[in-house]
C-alpha cells in the first residue's frame, strides 16, 4: 500500500484513451482490451483533486500513415518529429477519436490537450508537442500551479503514449504511478521494455487504484 498524501496535491491523468486503441476500431491501432479501462481510470480519479486527459488528434492526410509500400512500423525520414509508420488513426470526427465508453465529456476534466494535429509531427506524450520535447503543451505548467506533486497515469497504450508521459511527468518532478489496472499494452516485449524503462526513472507501478491511499481518507477513518 502506498500513501500519496493529500487529495489536492494529486492529479489523475487519462492518456489518449480513446476508441481508435481499442479492439472496436481494428482496422486503427486495436489494443487487446484496451476498451476496458474506464472503469479504473474513475476509479484512480476519487482520489485526486484534479484530473487531466489527452487525446491524439491526427489529420487523415498525415505524412506518417501507414501504406502498402510503407507498412505500420517503419522509419519515417526526412521529418524531426516523426519516427515511424502507424496506420491512420484518432482522425477528429470518427469513432476511434472518441474517448472509450464510461469516461466524462473532454469538458468535464480539468485540463485536456489534444496533441500530433499537424501532418509532419506525430509525439507519444502528452507533456510536449514534438519529439524533441521543446514545445510545452502546458499541462506540466498546469499541475504545477495547482499545488500538485503526485499523478496517477493510465490510458493507452502502455508501452507507448503512456509510458512516455510518464516519463515525461517524472523528469519534471511530479512523483508519478501507472496503474497498471487503468492501461493495457499493445505487445508482451514493449511492454516489458516499458517496465525497465520506467522504473529505473523512479516512477512506482501499482497493480490499481486500491494499491494506493490518500491522507484524506487515512483522516475520515481515524475520526469515525
Amino acid at each position: 500500500m502506498y500513501s500519496i498524501g493529500s487529495r489536492e496535491a494529486v492529479a489523475a491523468f487519462d492518456v489518449d484513451a480513446q476508441k481508435c486503441f481499442t479492439p472496436l476500431c481494428r482496422d486503427e491501432l486495436p489494443v487487446p482490451e484496451g476498451h476496458q479501462i474506464a472503469e479504473e481510470l474513475n476509479h484512480q480519479a476519487q482520489l485526486a483533486g484534479v484530473r487531466v486527459g489527452s487525446k491524439d488528434a491526427h489529420p487523415a492526410n498525415a505524412v506518417w500513415v501507414a501504406t502498402e509500400e510503407h507498412p505500420q512500423l517503419t522509419p519515417v525520414t526526412g521529418h524531426k518529429n516523426v519516427d515511424l509508420r502507424w496506420n491512420r488513426h484518432a482522425v477528429p470526427g470518427t469513432t476511434g477519436f472518441e474517448l472509450v465508453d464510461g469516461l466524462p465529456d473532454v469538458t468535464g476534466y480539468d485540463y485536456f490537450v489534444w496533441k500530433g494535429v499537424e501532418t509532419d509531427i506525430h509525439p507519444y506524450g502528452a507533456c510536449f508537442h514534438d519529439l524533441e520535447e521543446r514545445l510545452s503543451t502546458g499541462v506540466i505548467e498546469f499541475l504545477k500551479n495547482k499545488g500538485v506533486t503526485t499523478v496517477l497515469v493510465g490510458g493507452l497504450a502502455f508501452d507507448f503514449c503512456v509510458k512516455t508521459t510518464a516519463l515525461q511527468l517524472q523528469q519534471a518532478g511530479f512523483q508519478v504511478y501507472v496503474n497498471r489496472a487503468a492501461t493495457r499494452g499493445l505487445a508482451e516485449s514493449s511492454v516489458a521494455d516499458a517496465v525497465v524503462e520506467m522504473e529505473a526513472a523512479g516512477i512506482i507501478l501499482i497493480e490499481s487504484s486500491s494499491d494506493l491511499t490518500i491522507a484524506d481518507a487515512v483522516s475520515d477513518v481515524c475520526a469515525i
